[in-house]
């Protein structure tokens, strides 16, 4: 049973050795992320030259479940964006909110603007 969802930012922080990395390791079995937030980890770590072969396999092999950006999804970020626009939110981070809302889930996530959101989510910061 998924426990919480994870943001792009927390999951590369973990990846990458970055500050609340470890905190996020601790907590990726049982954890959940967008289809859409996989694809921002998956472009990031090619920027930095991350050999993605097999990478999704890793990501499933630590307990962490990919699943797909559903048109109720869809629906929910787009109608997020007034709201969060005034925060600078991308629409990988509302996909993310989007999913959290969906599965009634928390979000661990290292962007800190998070923490004034007010959509009925709880957004766990690791920095």
């Amino acid at each position: 049973m998924p426990k919480l969802v994870l943001d792009a930012s927390a999951l590369l922080a973990a990846l990458h050795g970055e500050q609340g990395g470890a905190d996020v390791e601790a907590r990726l079995h049982g954890a959940v992320l967008s289809s859409v937030n996989y694809a921002e980890v998956v472009q990031q770590s090619l920027a930095r030259n991350v050999d993605i072969n097999g990478f999704r396999d890793d990501l499933e092999a630590l307990g962490i479940m990919i699943l797909p950006f559903s048109i109720v999804d869809a629906e929910r970020a787009a109608t997020m964006w007034p709201v969060t626009s005034k925060f600078g939110l991308s629409l990988g981070d509302r996909a993310c909110l989007a999913l959290a809302l969906r599965l009634g889930l928390p979000i661990i996530t290292a962007d800190r603007i998070w923490g004034r959101l007010q959509l009925g989510v709880e957004v766990r910061l690791i920095r």
